[in-house]
């Protein structure tokens, strides 16, 4: 059991490495569902799960300058509030095991639904040749949408642990067409740190981490996110991007039908 949770920590840290994505959507169901970890300490195990692995490649793009860190503020403004009244309503209310259970999976499956199709959307996206960033903030500013999308997307973090990568990448793409590719890329993982470290520290408090299992994964995904991040150049970014959303798309339908 250990080595093969070593060996899925290197698979899913093999596609963040190669995608960016791919942390909180395919872990979270593995956990559940192979591994046979109760709902609530699969999220909180994953969040914090993700952030580390995210950690990993944000010192790369700060080093590029691949960072927009106003759009990245706007958007932690409304995310990491999301995330905490997620958070202090699970502590207040304390729902029981059970229905918390089938509203995590029911959230975790349209989560999965949307990722997939968030990979998908992706490349014609992000591949469309526009102008700077900059200059569309200066003409036609988000900041409103861009917040209230932020909350929304750390309240589902917060319950699911998917989101932070695909579907924030999504947002920030829709949000702002003009935003070139490695700066969106860059925004979106230094993002996902500190709203995947917040909802994971809220987890921990409410005892729903599981050590052992973060460790297993750490060990099998810090070489597997090197080895992918390698291999960006061999396989093709659309290639991927589509057997990632096929996966996605499965787990989801296998979540709703439970």
């Amino acid at each position: 059991m250990n080595l093969w949770m070593v060996a899925s920590g290197g698979c899913i840290g093999f596609l963040v490495g190669m995608t960016g994505v791919g942390a909180g959507s395919l872990t979270t169901p593995m956990l559940i569902f192979a591994f046979g970890l109760p709902p609530a300490v699969a999220v909180g195990t994953d969040l914090l799960f993700a952030c580390l692995t995210k950690a990993t490649a944000a010192w790369r793009h700060q080093r590029l300058a691949n960072i927009d860190w106003r759009i990245l503020q706007w958007l932690a403004c409304g995310s990491l509030p999301g995330a905490v009244a997620v958070l202090a309503a699970l502590y207040i209310f304390k729902p029981e095991t059970e229905v918390l259970a089938r509203a995590i999976r029911t959230m975790l499956a349209y989560s999965l639904v949307v990722s997939a199709g968030a990979n998908i959307l992706y490349p014609w996206l992000a591949g469309r040749h526009v102008q700077s960033a900059s200059g569309l903030m200066r003409s036609n500013p988000r900041k409103p949408a861009t917040i209230a999308l932020g909350a929304l997307l750390g309240s589902l973090v917060a319950l699911t642990s998917v989101g932070a990568g695909a579907i924030g990448a999504v947002i920030l793409m829709l949000l702002y067409p003009s935003l070139v590719a490695r700066r969106l890329i860059g925004t979106d993982i230094v993002h996902a740190i500190p709203l995947t470290f917040l909802a994971g520290m809220g987890h921990l408090g409410m005892g729903s981490i599981d050590f052992r299992v973060l460790g297993l994964l750490l060990l099998g995904s810090v070489p597997g996110i090197a080895l992918g991040s390698r291999m960006t150049s061999i396989v093709p970014d659309w290639l991927l991007r589509l057997a990632l959303a096929i996966v996605l798309l499965i787990a989801g339908i296998v979540l709703l039908r439970r």
